[in-house]
């Protein structure tokens, strides 16, 4: 059984890495590109949501956020509000 848990989280952790790494581009390629297409941007955002759990993940998250602020400062401000109801915890 221990040797099950311990498999899935090492496999829980590799997808958390590999997900950044693929965002990383992602979210670079945007930034870079000034590509200001809403709907990547908010695709990027929404599924980036998912892993903002990890602490990394949550940086990219927020890079991206800070660079849609000056395209669409309300739908930024929603998807801060998304990142708090999944992951902002009020236990501190």
């Amino acid at each position: 059984m221990e040797g099950e848990i311990k498999k899935i989280t090492e496999n829980y952790q590799n997808i958390t890495s590999q997900a950044f790494n693929e965002f990383k581009i992602i979210t670079d390629n945007i930034i870079n590109s000034q590509i200001t297409d809403v709907k990547q941007i908010e695709l990027t955002l929404n599924y980036m949501l998912d892993f903002c759990y990890d602490e990394r993940m949550l940086q990219l998250y927020k890079e991206l956020c800070r660079y849609y602020w000056d395209i669409n400062p309300q739908a930024t401000a929603d998807y801060i509000n998304y990142y708090r109801e999944m992951w902002d915890s009020d236990d501190v």
